[in-house]
Protein backbone atom coordinates (compact mmCIF):
# COMPACT_ATOMS: atom_id res chain seq x y z
CA UNK A 1 0.00 0.00 0.00
CA UNK A 2 1.19 3.49 -0.83
CA UNK A 3 2.29 5.63 2.20
CA UNK A 4 0.12 8.92 2.66
CA UNK A 5 2.06 12.07 0.95
CA UNK A 6 1.62 13.86 3.90
CA UNK A 7 4.19 11.71 5.89
CA UNK A 8 6.57 12.37 3.02
CA UNK A 9 5.98 16.34 3.51
CA UNK A 10 7.58 15.35 6.98
CA UNK A 11 9.97 13.45 5.92
CA UNK A 12 11.40 16.08 3.68
CA UNK A 13 10.72 18.93 5.37
CA UNK A 14 8.38 20.48 2.99
CA UNK A 15 4.67 21.47 2.52
CA UNK A 16 2.81 22.10 -1.26
CA UNK A 17 -0.41 24.99 -1.20
CA UNK A 18 -0.72 22.95 -4.54
CA UNK A 19 -1.09 19.60 -3.08
CA UNK A 20 -1.92 18.33 -6.80
CA UNK A 21 1.61 19.34 -7.49
CA UNK A 22 2.97 16.75 -5.00
CA UNK A 23 0.45 13.82 -6.14
CA UNK A 24 1.85 14.27 -9.84
CA UNK A 25 5.46 14.48 -8.69
CA UNK A 26 5.03 11.02 -7.34
CA UNK A 27 3.07 9.67 -10.21
CA UNK A 28 5.21 7.32 -12.72
CA UNK A 29 4.33 7.39 -15.95
CA UNK A 30 3.08 3.80 -15.80
CA UNK A 31 0.07 5.77 -14.46
CA UNK A 32 -0.75 7.43 -17.72
CA UNK A 33 -2.03 11.19 -18.05
CA UNK A 34 -0.77 13.63 -15.21
CA UNK A 35 2.44 11.69 -14.20
CA UNK A 36 5.48 13.43 -13.42
CA UNK A 37 7.34 13.70 -16.75
CA UNK A 38 6.69 16.88 -16.95
CA UNK A 39 8.31 17.78 -13.88
CA UNK A 40 10.91 16.08 -13.81
CA UNK A 41 12.04 18.02 -16.54
CA UNK A 42 11.94 20.85 -15.54
CA UNK A 43 13.01 19.50 -11.71
CA UNK A 44 16.15 18.31 -13.73
CA UNK A 45 17.20 21.69 -15.13
CA UNK A 46 16.68 23.99 -11.67
CA UNK A 47 19.09 20.52 -10.41
CA UNK A 48 21.60 21.51 -13.09
CA UNK A 49 21.95 24.95 -12.18
CA UNK A 50 22.10 24.97 -8.77
CA UNK A 51 24.64 22.96 -8.35
CA UNK A 52 26.65 24.31 -11.25
CA UNK A 53 25.86 27.79 -9.57
CA UNK A 54 26.80 26.14 -5.76
CA UNK A 55 30.36 24.66 -7.28
CA UNK A 56 30.98 27.91 -9.39
CA UNK A 57 31.07 29.49 -5.69
CA UNK A 58 32.64 26.57 -3.78
CA UNK A 59 35.57 26.71 -6.06
CA UNK A 60 36.48 29.79 -7.07
CA UNK A 61 39.62 28.67 -8.37
CA UNK A 62 38.27 25.57 -10.36
CA UNK A 63 38.50 25.82 -14.14
CA UNK A 64 35.30 24.44 -16.66
CA UNK A 65 36.39 21.14 -16.74
CA UNK A 66 36.81 20.50 -12.84
CA UNK A 67 33.44 22.24 -12.41
CA UNK A 68 32.05 19.75 -14.88
CA UNK A 69 33.72 17.02 -13.46
CA UNK A 70 32.60 17.96 -9.98
CA UNK A 71 28.55 18.11 -10.82
CA UNK A 72 28.77 14.50 -13.09
CA UNK A 73 29.89 13.01 -9.59
CA UNK A 74 26.93 14.68 -8.20
CA UNK A 75 23.92 14.73 -10.70
CA UNK A 76 23.67 11.21 -11.89
CA UNK A 77 20.97 9.03 -11.71
CA UNK A 78 22.85 6.75 -8.63
CA UNK A 79 23.32 9.54 -6.82
CA UNK A 80 19.68 10.91 -6.85
CA UNK A 81 18.56 7.31 -6.17
CA UNK A 82 20.65 7.55 -3.12
CA UNK A 83 19.14 10.47 -2.21
CA UNK A 84 15.88 9.65 -2.93
CA UNK A 85 16.50 6.08 -0.72
CA UNK A 86 17.46 8.33 1.72
CA UNK A 87 14.08 9.73 2.09
CA UNK A 88 12.17 6.36 1.53
CA UNK A 89 10.65 8.04 -1.51
CA UNK A 90 9.90 5.11 -2.94
CA UNK A 91 7.09 4.21 -0.42
CA UNK A 92 5.06 7.01 -1.41
CA UNK A 93 5.43 6.46 -4.91
CA UNK A 94 2.37 5.67 -7.28
CA UNK A 95 2.97 3.32 -9.30
CA UNK A 96 0.90 1.35 -12.50
CA UNK A 97 0.06 -2.27 -11.75
CA UNK A 98 3.04 -3.34 -13.93
CA UNK A 99 5.78 -1.55 -12.70
CA UNK A 100 4.10 -2.12 -9.06
CA UNK A 101 4.70 -6.04 -9.49
CA UNK A 102 8.30 -5.68 -10.73
CA UNK A 103 9.38 -3.59 -7.88
CA UNK A 104 9.64 0.22 -9.82
CA UNK A 105 10.05 1.52 -6.63
CA UNK A 106 13.32 -0.05 -6.04
CA UNK A 107 14.47 1.11 -9.54
CA UNK A 108 17.48 3.83 -9.48
CA UNK A 109 15.68 5.01 -12.62
CA UNK A 110 12.48 5.87 -11.52
CA UNK A 111 13.41 7.26 -7.87
CA UNK A 112 15.86 9.45 -9.68
CA UNK A 113 13.02 11.02 -12.05
CA UNK A 114 10.40 11.12 -9.18
CA UNK A 115 13.24 12.85 -6.86
CA UNK A 116 14.00 15.67 -9.77
CA UNK A 117 9.55 15.65 -10.42
CA UNK A 118 9.58 16.77 -6.64
CA UNK A 119 11.96 19.47 -7.35
CA UNK A 120 10.27 20.64 -9.93
CA UNK A 121 6.62 20.44 -8.41
CA UNK A 122 8.66 22.77 -5.66
CA UNK A 123 9.74 25.13 -8.26
CA UNK A 124 6.05 25.32 -9.48
CA UNK A 125 4.59 25.48 -6.11
CA UNK A 126 6.72 28.35 -4.41
CA UNK A 127 8.91 29.39 -6.85
CA UNK A 128 12.82 29.28 -7.20
CA UNK A 129 14.41 30.34 -3.97
CA UNK A 130 12.34 27.85 -2.25
CA UNK A 131 13.74 24.51 -4.50
CA UNK A 132 17.19 26.20 -4.53
CA UNK A 133 17.17 25.66 -1.11
CA UNK A 134 15.70 22.35 -1.05
CA UNK A 135 18.27 21.04 -3.41
CA UNK A 136 20.95 22.42 -1.67
CA UNK A 137 20.04 21.33 1.46
CA UNK A 138 19.52 17.31 -0.06
CA UNK A 139 23.19 17.87 -1.48
CA UNK A 140 24.69 19.72 1.64
CA UNK A 141 26.49 16.55 2.78
CA UNK A 142 27.84 15.66 -0.25
CA UNK A 143 28.85 19.53 -1.28
CA UNK A 144 30.94 19.39 1.89
CA UNK A 145 32.46 15.77 0.47
CA UNK A 146 33.94 17.47 -2.55
CA UNK A 147 37.24 18.73 -3.18
CA UNK A 148 39.70 19.52 -5.84
CA UNK A 149 40.45 16.08 -6.49
CA UNK A 150 37.13 14.62 -7.11
CA UNK A 151 36.94 17.55 -9.87
CA UNK A 152 40.73 15.94 -11.31
CA UNK A 153 39.32 13.00 -12.26
CA UNK A 154 38.88 12.72 -15.78
CA UNK A 155 35.20 12.00 -17.36
CA UNK A 156 36.43 8.32 -18.26
CA UNK A 157 37.53 7.39 -14.79
CA UNK A 158 33.89 9.15 -13.42
CA UNK A 159 32.13 7.19 -15.73
CA UNK A 160 33.99 3.69 -14.81
CA UNK A 161 32.99 4.32 -11.37
CA UNK A 162 29.85 5.18 -11.80
CA UNK A 163 29.07 2.00 -13.59
CA UNK A 164 31.17 -0.18 -11.03
CA UNK A 165 29.63 1.71 -8.03
CA UNK A 166 25.87 0.97 -9.80
CA UNK A 167 26.98 -2.94 -10.89
CA UNK A 168 25.86 -2.09 -14.32
CA UNK A 169 27.46 -2.34 -17.76
CA UNK A 170 31.05 -1.01 -17.92
CA UNK A 171 31.65 1.32 -21.23
CA UNK A 172 33.63 0.29 -24.12
CA UNK A 173 34.97 2.75 -26.83
CA UNK A 174 35.38 2.40 -30.13
CA UNK A 175 37.36 4.53 -32.88
CA UNK A 176 35.40 5.37 -35.71
CA UNK A 177 37.13 7.58 -37.89
CA UNK A 178 40.70 9.74 -38.02
CA UNK A 179 41.08 12.46 -40.37
CA UNK A 180 43.15 15.78 -40.72
CA UNK A 181 46.94 16.07 -41.00
CA UNK A 182 49.66 14.91 -39.15
CA UNK A 183 50.13 17.83 -36.89
CA UNK A 184 46.21 18.43 -36.83
CA UNK A 185 44.49 15.22 -36.78
CA UNK A 186 40.74 14.74 -35.65
CA UNK A 187 39.65 11.77 -33.74
CA UNK A 188 36.05 10.17 -33.41
CA UNK A 189 35.35 7.93 -30.76
CA UNK A 190 32.12 6.16 -29.77
CA UNK A 191 30.77 5.61 -25.94
CA UNK A 192 28.34 2.35 -25.99
CA UNK A 193 26.81 2.12 -22.49
CA UNK A 194 24.23 -0.29 -22.20
CA UNK A 195 21.78 1.11 -25.55
CA UNK A 196 23.14 4.28 -25.53
CA UNK A 197 26.22 5.22 -27.76
CA UNK A 198 27.44 9.00 -27.73
CA UNK A 199 30.31 10.13 -29.63
CA UNK A 200 33.36 12.68 -28.40
CA UNK A 201 35.95 14.64 -30.93
CA UNK A 202 39.45 15.69 -29.94
CA UNK A 203 43.12 15.77 -31.22
CA UNK A 204 44.15 12.81 -29.79
CA UNK A 205 42.29 9.31 -29.47
CA UNK A 206 42.52 9.69 -25.84
CA UNK A 207 41.04 13.33 -25.83
CA UNK A 208 38.06 12.20 -27.98
CA UNK A 209 37.36 9.14 -25.54
CA UNK A 210 37.18 11.94 -22.59
CA UNK A 211 34.70 14.21 -24.37
CA UNK A 212 32.54 11.26 -25.21
CA UNK A 213 32.91 9.58 -21.60
CA UNK A 214 31.53 13.33 -20.49
CA UNK A 215 28.65 13.66 -22.68
CA UNK A 216 27.67 9.71 -21.21
CA UNK A 217 27.76 10.98 -17.91
CA UNK A 218 24.92 13.90 -18.83
CA UNK A 219 23.13 11.30 -20.74
CA UNK A 220 23.30 8.81 -17.91
CA UNK A 221 22.23 11.35 -15.41
CA UNK A 222 18.94 11.94 -17.48
CA UNK A 223 18.44 8.14 -18.23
Amino acid sequence: MVKSPDKLLKIVDLDFHNRALLVSALSHRSMGAGNNERLEFLGDSILGFVIAEQLYRQFPDADEGILSRLRASLVNQKSLADIARELTLGDFLILGPGELKSGGFRRDSILSDALEALMGALLKDQGFEASKAWILRLFASRLDGLNLVNGKKDPKTLLQELQQGSKKELPEYKLKSQSGLPHKKVFVVECHVSKQVVIGHGASRKKAEQEAALAMLDILKQV
